[in-house]
């Protein structure tokens, strides 16, 4: 083969796309289609939780498409990270919705499903091996944080995926995937720089994001060839830009120049980028270094149960002693529940329109907005609590006293009724790490099923 041609559909399998730049993309033959289907980026919940971020009825719809189209063209389909998360749960939980999707449509096919869960046996014994080491600053592992986790994951690359290709499956269902893997897998199965196919995979990932205008719910083709590869969008609205994709290659990267992922490092030092015509662009250059093998581990544990209250102030007074207003909140709340241990709950004011998002580190510290919006967040080892203290802390701050203050009525504005919400469980990574391994397809063992 001279060049591979890959289909990119969706950033994230769930998030749509327009059926006119899929067809687009199909009439280019495509030799593979392969799409992202999760992220940490929406926090730990989910992981912990074991359930999607994404809705059943949208992913259902992107994959009736896509199943439809590659089945009938035999395309080999890859999902990576099923589920959002990629735990067992949420690769059973995509693996229902082929096997409906199969059955309404009469599909027949092969579908590879892949674990990526690792058991705390296997975790312990590599941190006594010292096998485990920091990722982005993470702090040291230590033999609790195992204990207290839930499901633990590992990113896994190309090797699985490739085994679950040479095994004939049509349909690859894996559990958490490094993102750019999915699309690397075939190219470098049938002899393609490795270095390119990976880079390749790293704008594909998020689809049509690299574009001008970006979007992650619209389709891009990869055209990867011997020496370099190229990036098309599909929709004519959108076009690729030397700027747009060098920007996407730097995307959650922390170096410039080399990306880590398991078993090596993408090098960019002497990456190229070309602007062929109007809307494609061509990358040359890019090559991997090979390293010890790592696996990204990840874990949630429960932490406790969220109650918030949203509210709005446009009172000048107030919003200028705002933070002093908050602190007084806060000991009245400790004044409150003395007799509950001050670890047992975590009480927020994110005040948004002065620092609710970056906090402290907030430069801009004098300006004097006209109205706040203020989320009262309490986390506590029940729910129970956590309703308390939230219900406790809005009370007070709805009617506390202040200086200068002109009202005697309530000092915040409700949108809702109720004004206290149950968010639900509270997670948070708990193993965030690299795994060190002998053999990068060991742990991720395929169950093959046919289907129809």
């Amino acid at each position: 083969m001279d060049e591979i041609r890959i289909l990119s559909p969706t950033a994230i399998l769930g998030y749509g796309f327009p059926e006119q730049s899929f067809e687009e993309g199909l009439g280019r033959e495509p030799h593979v289609i392969a799409v992202d289907a999760g992220s940490s980026d929406p926090g730990p919940y989910y992981l912990g939780a074991g359930v999607s971020f994404t809705d059943r009825s949208a992913v259902k719809r992107d994959l009736q498409i896509i199943l439809c189209a590659g089945v009938a063209r035999g395309i080999p389909v890859i999902i990576g990270s099923a589920g959002g998360a990629g735990a067992k749960s949420h690769v059973a939980w995509v693996a229902d919705i082929i096997r409906e999707i199969a059955s309404e449509q009469e599909l027949r096919l092969r579908l590879a499903l892949i674990d990526s869960e690792i058991d705390k046996k296997t975790v312990r014994t590599a941190l006594n091996q010292q096998r485990i080491s920091s990722c982005g600053g993470s702090p040291t592992l230590t033999e609790q944080d195992i204990e207290e986790s839930g499901r633990i994951v590992a990113q896994l690359g190309i090797e699985p995926l490739i085994g679950a290709l040479n095994s004939g499956a049509d349909v690859v269902l894996a559990g958490r995937a490094y993102d750019p893997s999915v699309f690397a897998a075939f190219p470098v199965m049938r002899g393609f720089d490795f270095g390119l196919a990976l880079h390749l995979g790293k704008i594909l990932e998020c689809a049509a994001i690299a574009c001008v205008p970006g979007s992650g719910s619209d389709c891009m083709l990869g055209i990867l060839t011997r020496d370099h590869f190229e990036l098309e969008p599909l929709n004519p609205q959108r076009k690729c830009t030397v700027a747009s994709v060098a920007a996407h290659s730097l995307y959650e990267k922390s170096d410039p120049y080399r990306l880590p992922g398991p078993g090596g490092i993408l090098d960019l030092t002497d990456t190229r980028f070309e602007q062929v015509d109007e809307r494609r662009v061509r990358v040359r250059g890019s090559k991997h270094i090979e390293t010890t093998y790592t696996l990204k581990l990840e874990s949630a544990k429960r932490v406790g149960h969220r109650y918030i209250s949203i509210a709005g102030v446009r009172d000048p007074i107030f919003i200028a002693q705002s933070d002093s207003i908050v602190d007084t909140v806060k000991e009245r709340v400790a004044d409150n529940f003395a007799q509950v241990n001050r670890q047992d709950y975590t009480l927020i004011f994110r005040v948004y329109g002065r620092n609710a998002v970056l906090g402290p580190a907030e430069p801009i510290r004098d300006a004097a907005p006209h109205e706040v919006g203020i989320v009262i967040e309490a986390v506590a080892r029940t729910a129970q609590l956590a309703k308390a203290i939230c219900s406790f802390a809005r009370s007070t701050m709805l009617h506390l006293g202040y200086p200068d203050r002109i009202s005697t009525a309530g000092n915040l504005a409700f949108p809702y009724s109720p004004s206290d919400f149950d968010v639900g469980e509270v997670f948070e990574f708990s193993i965030y790490h690299l795994m060190q391994v002998d053999d990068p397809a060991t742990y991720f063992p395929a169950v093959i099923e046919n289907i129809g």
